[in-house]
């Protein structure tokens, strides 16, 4: 059951944006001996709030999943449900949410131990996954995403007391610089920013399409580019982007002819369960975020198909 939680993290409460120090670690370990990364990637994660980790999947592991993919993207019952968010223009379909819950093979990934494994290490303990999807920009059609802070939202909207929760991207598809990738601000995850205006009635409908409510300030932008810049989550398809849930984060739309597809992991320690919504808004769906009870996941090696 939702319990009421003092809001350290106000947003969307002010007619003008606030900036706060993060108050919450960014890895929760403390004993860093037999770490499944090596003491520089996780000084890099520390430090930029993501890190990208090359060609974790094999081949042929990719190719079962884009296979699974692809069905997926023809499915009458996958386009037809609830979870199934289509592009705002063409609605052509944009995100399949919910994947570990709907999809066994999907499942063993989001429990595979080059993924949740290092979560778990990195947030000190058990971990559940809040929120999963497939994401497709397919070529010519993938419309862009605004910068944004996860945490903000889910802090806001679905009522995630702390910053405890790292999101974790499989690429399906190679990722370069001209087909709309990930783009992040490093070092932003250390600054919480408050943004303004209320969030709407039944605002999880048009945000998971088009992100408007929520979204930092342009000064605010500016300010965290000018100090830490703008990189771009690129790699072979098989890599995978751990990031910080309070990271700002974006994409381009993708006007090239070469699709962009991932899997998405959201990982939570199960002591970061949500609480009532501090917008006081009703809790969004639980394919968008889940409320619990819940199980830690049983991490380990797997195996494709």
């Amino acid at each position: 059951m939702s319990t009421v939680q003092a809001d350290l993290y106000p947003s969307r409460q002010h007619k003008a944006p606030s900036w706060q120090q993060r108050i919450d670690p960014v890895i929760y370990r403390q004993d860093l001996q037999d770490a499944p990364l090596t003491m520089e990637q996780l000084s890099r994660f520390k430090r930029d709030g993501f890190l990208v980790l090359p060609e974790v999947f094999t081949a042929a592991e990719v190719a079962v999943f884009k296979q699974e993919l692809e069905r997926m993207s023809r499915d009458p019952e996958v386009l037809g449900s609830p979870a199934a968010i289509r592009e705002p223009d063409s609605g052509a379909l944009r995100s399949a949410f919910a994947i570990h819950r709907s999809n066994p093979l999907l499942a063993r990934v989001a429990r595979d131990e080059r993924t949740a494994g290092l979560v778990r290490f990195l947030l000190g303990g058990d971990i559940y996954v809040h929120q999963s999807r497939l994401n497709f920009k397919p070529g010519f059609q993938g419309k862009e995403f605004y910068w944004h802070s996860d945490f903000e939202t889910w802090h806001t909207e679905d009522g995630l007391p702390r910053m405890r929760t790292i999101s974790c991207s499989v690429l399906l598809t190679d990722n370069n610089p001209w087909n709309g990738p990930l783009m992040l601000i490093p070092g932003s995850h250390e600054h919480y920013i408050g943004c303004v205006g209320k969030t709407p009635e039944n605002h999880y409908e048009s945000s998971l399409r088009r992100q408007e409510f929520g979204i930092p300030d342009d000064d605010s932008l500016s300010k965290l580019v000018d100090q830490g810049g703008v990189a771009q989550a690129t790699g072979k398809a098989g890599s995978i982007v751990l990031f910080d849930c309070n990271t700002l984060h974006g994409s381009n739309s993708n006007i090239t002819p070469s699709p962009r597809s991932n899997l998405f992991f959201v990982y939570n320690h199960v002591d970061n369960l949500p609480t009532t919504p501090f917008d006081g808004r009703p809790p969004r769906p639980d394919f968008v975020a889940e409320r619990g009870p819940v199980e830690p996941l049983e991490i380990g090696p797997q195996q494709y198909p």
